[in-house]
């Protein structure tokens, strides 16, 4: 499993042990639907429409640059380092943020849509279903392990360094990951 935006974001907030049911429940639900998706054929749909990859590029690489300057502020402030007393997300806000992680990031409908689907489509039509309820199990699985894992983390960061290393570290790797995607849509 590769660590990504919407992994970070998980683990960030599974570390800060706000709406952790709801976002693991949310990310493993739309790799669920978006398996489903690519093994019954939108992956070639994607494909053939290739000012839609572009697009989803263009708007995941703002979305993650816009991310990662509040995670450069955030290693840059002591003031939002201490758990307790940081404003926490509302739910409404935590779970469109996972939604922008997932749906805002082509990386996902590679996975996904595109990997998933050329897999789950190259098996008998009757081994599928089960195919399907593997992967979106351990969707489920990697999702919990890191949203609920997180605690077993929290006494490594009641040290207030280790919550701007790591907030340093999201805006690096989203700052990298923005690039990436730029490239692509424009080099392709």
């Amino acid at each position: 499993m590769a660590i990504g935006a919407q992994n970070m974001f998980v683990l960030r907030q599974g570390l800060k042990r706000e709406h952790v049911w709801p976002i693991v429940m949310f990310c493993a639900a739309a790799d669920a639907m978006l398996i489903v998706a690519g093994v019954n054929g939108l992956g070639a749909l994607l494909s053939a429409i290739p000012g839609l990859a572009t697009a989803l590029s263009l708007g995941g690489a703002a979305f993650l640059i816009w991310y990662g300057y509040g995670a450069l502020r955030r290693s840059m402030t002591s003031s939002s380092l201490i758990i307790d007393h940081q404003a926490g997300l509302s739910l409404t806000a935590a779970l469109a943020s996972t939604a922008a992680f997932t749906f805002l990031n082509p990386h996902v409908y590679i996975d996904t849509v595109m990997l998933m689907g050329t897999i789950g489509t190259s098996m008998p039509v009757d081994e599928r279903p089960w195919f399907v309820m593997g992967a979106a199990t351990a969707s489920f699985a990697w999702f919990a392990s890191l949203g609920f894992g997180a605690r077993f983390l929290a006494p490594l960061f009641a040290q207030p360094i280790t919550w701007r290393m790591l907030d340093l570290l999201i805006a690096l790797m989203m700052s990298a990951l923005a690039v990436s995607l730029l490239r692509d849509a424009f080099i392709g």
